[in-house]
């Protein structure tokens, strides 16, 4: 092994030298932080300073560098060495711009940099750099499952971008449900017509690239490997399977419309002039743009649209959600009858009217072609005669009830997707079943099961990729699009949340770039986001192992399974770097190279604690580097400061901490601790997914170490903080603050 050799640089731009006396800065590093090489210069990001550094690392030696300067989110790729151990003293962002400059606050300023400057040698100290993940896949080719306009639009653009494409299809034919329509909702200015359905074109193109391959009825019969390394044995209705390599896989399979059979008091099964829009869609196909007719052969002289039929009810019967795309189909179809023929009475009932990606033009078109619009609740449809009528609740004009016959009613139904087997469903039952007593009956799941697999996982959390509670994948819609807990495995289209055709596309080519990126760090032996790019993956000392599982079971991305003598069994290729499994290990025998349970733990010792008649606290913050972290920053930019007393530590997710560094802490004389992770739950901020809700349901058990400590459960505070709480961030900190200053200093200060 190499001789390690240790260096500090210090800057002193950007105000910190005016602010800060460098020079002690530079003796705290020496002579406490003990490192071999100090340095400082005017400004480190420079070229020069960066010069300099890059000279000490190829001509002295020097393996291990603690940078104090800006934040270590700034300046990121000025202070790369890939071959060095990097930390990051934040005095910048950390110190000078929260604190007054004022002569009062000058020595609380000057000892929270040095302790800044502390932190950063003892960090870097226990540090090695990653050497990268060995066992790589460098299989670039993506699968795409699911033949629908999301899938087809995945499969041509990664295409386009240079990759190979395996496109598997259930049915005998592309196009989906898209295939399906007369004609789609306009997707370009003016928007006062519908266009046609695209699906031919697409088809065309598939056809016609030599990237692509398809395979038409069939379905996925299993899914083994990691990243860069799948293994994917292709089921055709035929007869033979196929195993095709794989580097990253997007499952975009769609939807189903909701059951209109379950609807009987709006008519549907009752008779056959009520429709979902499906069979309206049949209907204009077969009239190809001439009069639309029934299925009996009558032509349609009046028409009533029913919107939200079975969606949106807070009962819990139905849908609870908006699928998105009724409003505009509802419009669209209601323009069928009018562009044959303008005397055909069309009303369109709705609560509220919704029209994604074209603003009201397509609206205005429907009501200058005579298209009626009224408000209205519909409580039933009853067939009378050859005609049905429908009952509604007037929300416009009398707030009364009110009757409107029609020809033909069309229910708008909305959408469940085509998400696979329900993991959780199936576990909990068993779950429950496994701590019942003995002979106990299992309760039945109470989430209806979808009994069909999708992707067929050889994972040990199941053969799918988990849900929401209302059947989505789960993907958060708006912060992690595409992202699943299956590292390179995306989403898109409907099949994770409600959208309309336009909206597909542009979710399925954000979905295959996402899987590039996948491959393409997977070959690397690199991290996948949010970490992308990050080379370290987690071990174990498997001699200190005591066999718990709980890594195996916390892990959020399936990537610990476990060996034949029931050890932990990393596959790194699957892991995202979140430390959850180093969080959740009872004995600390999991680390990574440059993130561990020493990394922190030794930060946190290397504070200087005052002693209790000081009246300067201690509070150390533990802060998720992707939401609390960069909130600080931010706040940092804006200049809102916050106490002199507290010592913020970056960590990779809630989930990875471990209780020893509160323990620790509080052993140590700090006097509080903030925890500062994401919003968890179903409207989850976590870029782990469940990374901040598994830390603090283990977090949550600190108060019984409180107690056993004789100290305040005031002392340890859990808070969610989300990127953009910039300015509440600073205000809660300095609650927090005043809040140990109320309740006194520690009593372990100088043991």
């Amino acid at each position: 092994m190499a001789e390690k050799k240790h260096a500090a640089y210090i800057c002193s731009g950007c105000g910190l030298g005016e602010r800060l006396d460098i020079a002690a800065l530079e003796a705290v590093a020496k002579k406490e932080g003990k490192m071999q090489v100090v340095k400082t210069h005017p400004f480190l990001c420079s070229a020069e300073g960066v010069a300099m550094i890059r000279a000490d690392i190829d001509d002295e030696g020097v393996t291990h560098a603690a940078l104090c300067a800006c934040s270590r989110r700034a300046k990121t790729e000025a202070f790369n060495f890939p071959t060095t151990a990097i930390s990051r003293g934040n005095l910048r962002e950390g110190v000078i711009w929260v604190r007054p400059d004022t002569e009062e606050a000058r020595e609380t300023t000057q000892e929270m940099a040095e302790d800044y400057v502390r932190m950063a040698c003892a960090e870097v100290k226990a540090m090695t750099q990653p050497a990268g993940n060995p066992n790589t896949g460098t299989n670039k080719t993506l699968l795409v499952v699911g033949g629908g306009m999301s899938g087809m639009t995945s499969a041509l653009e990664a295409s386009k971008a240079g990759y190979k494409v395996v496109l598997v299809e259930k049915t005998g034919a592309l196009g989906g449900w898209a295939a399906k329509l007369y004609k789609r909702t306009p997707t370009r200015e003016p928007f006062k017509a519908p266009e046609d359905n695209g699906v031919a074109d697409l088809v065309a193109q598939i056809e016609a690239d030599a990237n692509i391959k398809v395979y038409l009825n069939s379905t996925i019969a299993k899914t083994a490997g990691a990243p860069g390394r799948f293994k994917v044995d292709i089921a055709m209705e035929s007869g033979p399977t196929v195993t095709e390599d794989i580097g990253a896989i997007v499952q975009a399979t769609g939807f189903n419309l909701y059951d209109a059979n379950r609807l009987p008091h709006l008519g549907y099964g009752k008779t056959p002039h009520v429709v979902d829009q499906a069979g309206l869609e049949a209907l204009a196909k077969a009239a190809n743009g001439g009069v639309i007719k029934r299925a009996d052969g009558k032509e349609v002289k009046s028409v009533v649209f029913v919107q939200c039929a079975g969606q949106r009810d807070p009962s819990g019967e139905h849908l609870p959600y908006c699928s998105g795309y009724c409003c505009n189909t509802s419009i669209k179809q209601a323009m069928y009858f009018k562009d044959a023929n303008p005397d055909v009475d069309t009303v369109v009932l709705f609560t509220d009217l919704r029209t994604p990606g074209n603003g009201e033009d397509f609206y205005r078109s429907a009501q200058n072609k005579g298209v009626i619009f009224s408000k209205g609740v519909v409580s039933e449809v009853v067939p009378n005669g050859d005609a049905c009528t429908v009952r509604f609740h007037d929300l416009i004009l009398d707030d009364k009830d009110a009757r409107i016959e029609a020809d033909l009613v069309v229910l708008a139904t909305g959408v469940v997707p085509n998400s696979g087997v329900n993991i959780d469903a199936v576990a909990a039952p068993a779950a429950e079943a496994a701590g019942s007593e003995e002979g106990a009956e299992a309760p039945a799941p109470v989430v209806e099961e979808k009994p069909i697999s999708i992707l067929n996982l050889t994972y040990r959390q199941g053969p799918d990729i988990p849900q929401f509670k209302w059947g989505f994948t789960d993907s958060h819609f708006i912060c992690f699009p595409y992202e699943t807990r299956r590292t390179a495995i995306y989403t898109a289209g409907p099949v994770r949340r409600p959208m309309d055709i336009a909206q597909a596309q542009e979710d399925a080519t954000g979905a295959a770039m996402k899987a590039i990126q996948a491959m393409e760090n997977a070959g690397l032996g690199k991290a996948a986001h949010p970490r992308a790019g990050d080379l370290s993956f987690p071990t174990a000392r498997l001699e200190g192992c005591t066999q718990c599982k709980r890594c195996t079971v916390e892990c959020p991305f399936g990537a610990i399974d476990e060996d034949e003598k029931r050890f932990p069994l990393f596959n790194e290729s699957r892991c995202r770097r979140c430390g959850t499994c180093m969080g959740a290990c009872p004995v600390r025998v999991i680390s990574f190279e440059n993130y561990s349970v020493n990394t922190v733990g030794a930060q946190i010792k290397a504070v200087n604690i005052p002693d209790e008649f000081s009246e300067k606290p201690r509070i150390l913050i533990l802060a998720c580097e992707n939401d609390a972290y960069p909130a600080l920053d931010m706040a940092a930019m804006n200049r809102n400061e916050y106490s002199a007393f507290v010592r913020a530590i970056p960590v990779r997710c809630l989930g990875s901490v471990n209780t020893i560094w509160i323990t620790d802490a509080l052993n140590s004389g700090y006097d509080g601790v903030m925890l500062m992770g994401c919003k968890h739950g179903e409207e989850y901020q976590c870029h782990f997914v469940k990374g901040s809700e598994l830390g603090r349901y283990r977090l949550s058990k600190v108060g019984d170490t409180l107690k056993n400590m004789n100290l305040e459960t005031e002392r340890v505070f859990d808070l969610e903080v989300a990127i953009t709480d910039i300015d509440t961030l600073p205000r809660k900190i300095n609650d927090y603050a005043a809040k140990i200053q109320e309740i006194g200093m520690s009593p372990f200060k100088g043991f």
